[in-house]
């Protein structure tokens, strides 16, 4: 199964405003031709009108998500690989690659399947593709529609003004929402009106954001297959940053954000979830993939370094940090570590659970054991793990001693849209399992 992400440079040619932008086109010598029989019927303007014989697909689109914000834009692009479609998704410097694209009849599915999320759209006469894009969630499906336009070069508005302000550096910010308020930093790069960046909180971060600023308007969005996020805030007389934040087609909170006194940091994530366990101990027990129960107090486990991933298959933060866990497994495996997976999933359907945890695995190179451990809400999840005090984050990693005693926990993961905090996080990770690979195991 492909990489969610791909190292594939997304190409970009300069406007006559110096500013980066989505590539044109290619040219119809380039394309691939789509039968007539699979898109005449979206092609055709109305009953007797002439059919295309050749309606192309590949290049670039501005794509849009219809967000109870406003539009929520992100690029799409279609190629022509060997004779077959494909297609990636481009958000600042990052590129998800759609793991199958199909003609089915008269529609276009992108399928992301690690994250049982899909786009159906139909080529309509006016070269346009409209359709829709859904999700699976845990309160059911999520959908909003989609339509794409080919060749646009802007992200959002493609305003012609010179933005007289800028966005660039770290920004404190509160979010408020209907659970509450909750602290984050905003990390942004601006070149010209062009922004990138990323909202960074204690249980992860926001994904690869792009935009752009409009006069007093700083307007940002991200579309993973997973996630779609739309932020929107206005720069006040006196500096503040308000605005809203919208993800998928029911979540909304708004946000207040000030440039970050030197100095400043978020709540440290080493000490967000304690250890209830009188004993200094961390217990489970949990069915593996093919059903066999696997158990903390197992021989296997007895004298080892143990690091635990509480993660869910659809979280795109677990995601990022699967490739890590999967190579320092087998990097520290014969040292003496193990790894587990406890994965907490979106619908509690056994076996569409396990056939989900298992396309995780295999994305991921995954060797460790991955077990079935609850649903993704993280109430259940805490009750299911009765010897942390909570469960605030999915990915939460706890190491275990080779006396196996819990010696740290981490609440979350900083992906790598989040830069410097991705590198740091990582080194400390790794200098973690290290540390306790070191001690000598303790005497019979």
């Amino acid at each position: 199964m492909p990489q969610t992400r791909s190292t594939a440079p997304f190409r970009r040619a300069s406007s006559r405003r110096g500013r980066a932008s989505l590539p044109r086109p290619t040219t119809g010598l380039d394309v691939l031709t789509v039968p007539l029989l699979v898109l005449a019927v979206l092609a055709c303007a109305g009953e007797g009108a002439p059919p295309q014989e050749d309606a192309s697909l590949t290049g670039v689109w501005r794509a849009v998500l219809a967000s109870p914000g406003g539009e929520l834009p992100f690029g799409l692009e279609i190629q022509d690989r060997d004779g077959a479609l494909g297609a990636t998704i481009h958000n600042a410097e990052e590129v998800v690659e759609v793991e199958r694209v199909e003609h089915r009849g008269d529609e276009l599915l992108l399928a992301f399947d690690g994250y049982d999320s899909e786009i159906v759209a139909g080529l309509q006469a006016d070269g346009s593709l409209r359709g829709r894009w859904r999700k699976t969630a845990a309160s059911g499906d999520s959908t909003l529609d989609f339509s794409a336009v080919r060749g646009i070069e802007h992200r959002f508005t493609g305003s012609q003004e010179a933005p007289g302000w800028s966005v660039g550096g770290e920004w404190a910010t509160t979010f408020v929402d209907e659970d509450g308020t909750f602290p984050a930093r905003g990390l942004f790069d601006q070149q010209g009106d062009r922004v990138t960046g990323t909202f960074r909180t204690t249980t992860g971060d926001y994904r690869y954001l792009e935009g752009e600023i409009e006069g007093d308007e700083l307007l940002l969005s991200t579309f993973d297959g997973a996630h779609a996020f739309l932020f929107r805030a206005r720069r006040g007389e006196d500096g503040v940053l308000r605005g809203d934040f919208w993800s998928r087609d029911s979540y909304h909170a708004t946000f207040e954000a000030t440039p970050a006194a030197e100095g400043s940091e978020l709540p440290d994530a080493w000490q967000q979830v304690g250890l209830a366990n009188p004993d200094g101990r961390f217990t489970f027990s949990f069915p593996d993939l093919d059903g066999e129960l696997v158990s903390s107090e197992d021989e296997r486990f007895r004298g080892r370094v143990l690091l635990v991933d509480v993660f869910g298959s659809w979280c795109p933060n677990c995601n990022d940090s699967a490739p890590l866990l999967a190579e320092w497994h087998r990097e520290y495996e014969g040292r003496g570590l193990e790894v587990v997976g406890l994965a907490f999933e979106m619908t509690g359907d056994a076996e569409r659970d396990r056939r989900f945890v298992r396309r995780f695995g295999e994305r991921h190179g995954i060797e460790y054991p991955l077990l079935l451990a609850g649903t993704s809400d993280k109430e259940a999840a805490a009750e299911q793990l009765p010897d942390l005090d909570a469960v605030l984050s999915f990915p939460t990693k706890i190491f275990v001693d080779r006396s196996g005693r819990v010696r740290r926990i981490h609440s979350g993961f900083d992906g790598p849209s989040t830069g410097a905090s991705h590198d740091l996080l990582v080194a400390e990770l790794r200098a973690t399992i290290e540390e306790l690979l070191d001690e000598p195991a303790p005497a019979d």
